[in-house]
């Protein structure tokens, strides 16, 4: 069957998977102790971990396989027992600690059941935030169950001292009662657009879309996440030229986000698949640093485009 002409969704021939793999890194680069910083490193991440540079992380962000059982590049995660997820957690959790600095954040991606059995982890070594809860729209209908539409990404620091931009990451909205104070604009501004107010974000996100085929981020990659989410992580988070560590890296989305966003970023992945993709979408950041959904500087409220 030819594919849409629409669809966007990246494919590599054998030839250009090779070639875009070979970009990466091995364990033994790393254990040689070259300079990780801009890498994809193809590796286990429990095996690389002590190779791994200490203390020069600003930014964690974390995308663990859920505890659901799951196909990833023909390497199956088999949904187990609470406590064995929960000593999964904390290894790999024991494994990222010694490459955060002392004002690191930590955003660890989840599903509402894993999200039960992380934030325990998380408690007994970083300081908990908040809880995001995000609205991912896809998902299959349940037939005795609520239909799983939402997702959690635990939000911790360090310490008590730890950047977040809250600039960067207002929501622009459509003022649909403007107030005035004595004729002048209250708490609201005006362009070609119509009238607005970029709003302080809250911790439920319902502006952020899955990738799927038409977008030109989207990837094969069973769980990617979209990069207009990992754009307000990272701008909230994370200052330019700060290092950005992903340690289940999957396409690379925070990568490819991290870069278009003029931070420094390394990551983890095993599957030499998923790493391919990761440096391919890396090359065409180079040149296109759009991210669908965050135009100018400027997160959108749902439904304010088309309410023009």
């Amino acid at each position: 069957m030819t594919a849409s002409p629409r669809n966007k969704t990246l494919t590599l021939t054998k030839e250009e998977t090779q070639r875009f793999f070979s970009r990466c890194v091995s364990l033994s680069y790393a254990q040689n102790g070259e300079n990780l910083i801009g890498k994809t490193i193809n590796a286990d991440l429990f095996e690389v971990a002590k190779y791994l540079p200490q203390k020069c992380v600003d930014l964690l962000i974390v995308d663990p396989p859920y505890n659901l059982t799951k196909n990833f590049d023909d390497e199956v995660f088999r949904e187990t027992t609470g406590d064995v997820y929960r000593d999964f957690t904390e290894k790999w959790l024991k494994a990222c600690l010694p490459t955060l600095k002392e004002d690191a954040s930590v955003y660890v991606c989840c599903d509402w059941k894993s999200s039960i059995i992380i934030a325990p982890v998380l408690e007994k070594y970083l300081t908990v935030r908040n809880r995001i809860t995000w609205q991912r729209e896809k998902g299959r209908g349940a037939s005795a169950n609520w239909k799983n539409g939402m997702e959690d990404i635990w939000f911790c620091t360090v310490g008590e001292k730890y950047a977040f931009n809250l600039d960067a990451v207002k929501v622009r909205r459509k003022v649909l009662a403007p107030y005035k104070d004595n004729g002048i604009a209250k708490d609201w501004a005006e362009n070609a657009d119509g009238k607005y107010r970029d709003t302080c974000p809250s911790n439920f996100w319902d502006d952020v879309t899955v990738p799927y085929w038409s977008m030109a981020e989207n990837t094969a990659h069973p769980t990617q996440k979209p990069e207009k989410l990992l754009a307000k992580l990272i701008l909230a988070s994370s200052d330019e030229g700060d290092v950005v560590f992903d340690p289940f890296a999957g396409s690379g989305s925070t990568l490819v986000t991290a870069k278009k966003l003029g931070r420094k970023y390394f990551g983890v992945e095993r599957s030499e698949q998923y790493c391919a993709w990761c440096e391919c979408r890396l090359e065409r950041a180079e040149k296109d640093k759009r991210i669908q959904g965050y135009e100018e500087g400027v997160f959108y409220a749902r439904g304010y485009k088309e309410s023009k």
